[in-house]
């Protein structure tokens, strides 16, 4: 299985790939990623100097090496292929950024994922589907997961895009290129209050960055809708006689900070709501 994860900045299968670089039969072959794809990651992912980025299957390098030049950003790569991994390491010291960006000879599932506040990666579904545990429990929210052309399956991207890719080795000449987006847990039961109304409360499921729930002021049901989550933050609609109230604010452990604007054309107010009761973070099964 670990055999399926040598690759020089993508994998394939085997079948797939036949007009690959001819490698060991009892390997699958690595492709180099087109640049045009390198620079679409990196620019979708939006890495900056301020980020440190860890590529899974590293191959030569060029992901890791291409962020450090063009973006200025720290990071490390590794691939289970230890003569990828030298290679990688050679070029760094080429284009001088030896000192940005490491590489290492590793199971990736044997990496650990913590420091990244972008994930790189361009491996099969049944790969990524094993990785996917692995980033919720490791990666803070708001961490950036960009794939190319493999997804999490069940698990919808939070944006997609597709570039024309002529040089592509295998399949069509295009890439899907998707970034997810580690949410924060917001599943649970939540009370507020707002001046001069009644104690709030909401119930709310998450799946992935997926919201649902129910709401209720003094016994009364409110519409809970338009919920959206992205990282930490989180916004939703509460509509109930009163008229639509419109939430957003920020996570921090079992508080939420952030603005209400209580009815159209009213000004928006402080909102602050306590989690009374935790839930968990529904990311499917295997």
């Amino acid at each position: 299985m670990i055999a399926l994860l040598r690759r020089c900045g993508a994998i394939a299968l085997a079948a797939l790939c036949w007009q690959a670089v001819a490698v060991r039969a009892s390997d699958v072959p690595y492709v180099p990623t087109p640049m045009n794809v390198v620079d679409a990651m990196l620019v979708l992912g939006g890495v900056g100097p301020g980020d440190y980025l860890i590529d899974l299957g590293s191959g030569d390098g060029r992901i890791s090496i291409r962020a450090a030049t063009r973006f200025g950003t720290p990071g490390m790569g590794v691939d289970i292929d230890d003569r990828l991994v030298r290679l990688a390491q050679a070029e760094a010291q080429k284009q001088g950024v030896a000192g940005k960006v490491a590489f290492a000879a590793r199971n990736l599932f044997d990496t650990d994922l913590s420091r990244a506040t972008v994930i790189t990666a361009y491996l099969l579904h049944s790969v990524n589907l094993r990785l996917r545990p692995m980033l919720f429990e490791q990666l803070k929210p708001g961490t950036r997961v960009v794939s190319h052309d493999f997804d999490f399956a069940d698990w919808p991207p939070d944006q997609k895009i597709t570039i024309d890719v002529p040089d592509k080795v295998y399949g069509p000449p295009r890439s899907d290129i998707m970034l997810w987006v580690i949410p924060a847990n917001f599943a649970g039961v939540w009370q507020w209050s707002l001046p001069g109304s009644p104690v709030y409360e909401a119930r709310l499921e998450q799946k992935f960055q997926m919201l649902v729930g129910a709401a209720m002021a003094q016994g009364q049901p409110l519409s809970l809708a338009a919920a959206q989550v992205k990282g930490d933050t989180v916004s939703f609609t509460l509509n109930g006689a009163a008229g639509v109230q419109r939430y957003s604010g920020r996570i921090d452990g079992n508080v939420i900070s952030g603005e209400v604007v209580p009815r159209s054309g009213e000004r928006t107010l402080p909102w602050r709501a306590e989690r009374i009761k935790t839930g968990t973070i529904n990311i499917g099964g295997m």
